[in-house]
């Protein structure tokens, strides 16, 4: 868990030096998209855990528990870079909607709830939450595009930069996620789910936080890159690529 905080906050330092210094954003537009692609996205994951589910690809079982403390950083270090340490901010406040926010309490919650039913307990709700699963997630994804139709203007705005950023950021840290996953000694298809899981960019918990941490950031230009350029290209190209990508290297590590 150690590697994978730490791997957070990394793409979170690199996206944030890159928006400022390249892409000449302002501070705290910078620390505020930054934030979000140095989170993940639990739709992302899902898609990724059933790509790999459909072609018998097993993966260790922590990787939820990944997903959850990837959720956090990122946010805190995100509000540190645009505020730096003053007095004024309320920590207190912004701590809490961090670590129990709607998305973190869900993902613990779940998790500990299953860890306590067991199998045999899961077996009752199963038709619910196990066979409708891909079905409610194919409506989710269209509510998704919905999102994403909304933002294309601020995409025209921004230019080739965001669409660059929204592209590339992912791949660079894809490749993070399986140094990372190798290291840790993940199988391949456990290495493709943390790449899957580092190129990833949160919607929902981070955009909800900084709002009230960074209210003066443009939150449409973060909804544009993530939601307009990265998720579409992790669902559609993503995936299989980071998959390829840790096989080939698990491989020559093995």
């Amino acid at each position: 868990m150690g590697a994978v905080i730490l791997l957070g906050i990394a793409q979170t330092l690199v996206a944030y030096w890159v928006l400022l210094k390249i892409g000449r954003f302002a501070r705290v537009d910078a620390a505020s998209v930054a934030a979000h692609y140095g989170s993940v996205s639990v739709a992302t994951f899902a898609v990724g855990v059933n790509w790999l589910t459909a072609r018998d690809i097993s993966f260790e079982p922590q990787l939820p528990i990944f997903l959850a403390v990837m959720e956090v950083p990122a946010i805190v270090v995100g509000i540190a870079l645009a505020r730096g340490l003053s007095a004024g901010t309320d920590w207190g406040r912004l701590a809490h909607e961090a670590f129990f926010g709607k998305g973190v309490v869900l993902l613990l919650g779940g998790m500990t709830i299953g860890w306590i039913a067991g199998s045999e307990g899961l077996a009752s709700i199963r038709p619910l939450f196990f066979d409708l699963f891909k079905g409610a997630l194919a409506v989710f994804l269209l509510e998704m595009g919905l999102i994403v139709a909304r933002q294309a203007g601020e995409l025209r705005r921004q230019g080739l930069f965001i669409i660059a950023f929204g592209l590339l950021m992912p791949v660079a840290s894809s490749a993070a996620g399986v140094a990372c996953g190798v290291l840790l000694g993940l199988s391949t298809g456990g290495v493709a789910l943390l790449a899957t899981l580092a190129a990833s960019a949160s919607y929902i918990a981070v955009p909800a936080t900084m709002r009230l941490a960074l209210p003066e950031a443009n939150p449409a230009l973060s909804l544009a890159a993530v939601l307009g350029v990265t998720f579409p290209f992790n669902i559609l190209v993503g995936i299989p690529l980071y998959y390829e990508l840790a096989a080939q290297v698990s491989g020559v590590v093995r």
